[in-house]
Order: structure tokens, then sequence, then C-alpha cells
């Protein structure tokens, strides 16, 4: 989804239209993986684990998409910011505190 959402803004001149068909086109094909997925991996994980999942796996393919592709230098207020999200991530694995 990171190439779909975000690999047009390398390319401003391009139609808006033919981003979005284009973006639509690439983000159809991650459906069909995470769906299934999503459907196969509940009940070994709840939907809020599921969910992390998606999202930590997502902001780390992003960090390297922005530095890498966008050419986005990786500050200490992101390094920050992804560490609170890791450690919300701990909680959700971690369960009920006790």
């Amino acid at each position: 989804m990171t190439f779909a959402w975000y690999g047009h803004l390398k390319f401003p001149g391009a139609a808006l239209w033919v981003v979005v068909l284009a973006s639509w086109g690439i983000a159809f094909f991650e459906y069909w993986l995470a769906v299934p997925a999503n459907r196969i991996g509940y009940g070994t994980f709840s939907g809020a684990e599921l969910k992390t999942i998606q999202e930590v796996i997502s902001l780390s393919v992003f960090v390297l998409f922005a530095v890498f592709y966008l050419g986005e230098k990786f500050t200490w207020n992101h390094g920050i910011g992804f560490a609170m999200i890791a450690l919300g991530a701990f909680f959700i694995f971690k369960g009920p505190l006790k």
C-alpha cells in the first residue's frame, strides 16, 4: 500500500485520475493477499493484534520508502514517534495488565 498511496508523489505532473487508477490497481493485488491473511490469522491473533502487525509492518516499510524512494531524512522526531508506536504494540501483545 505504501507504493500505491505515495509512489505517485515522485510524479507531480501526472494527471490525478491516472495516479488514482494506478494506485487502485496496485492496491487491488495487496488486498488479495491481506484479506485471506487476516482470515487465516484470526483466531491465532486477535483483531487488535492483526491490526497492530499490519501497522508495524506498514510503518517499517514506509520508513524505508520515505528515505530511499522519496529521499526524505529520518529525524529524531520520527525515531521517537516510532518508538512510542513500538511501545504501544508491546502492550497490545502483552495482554491484560495485572
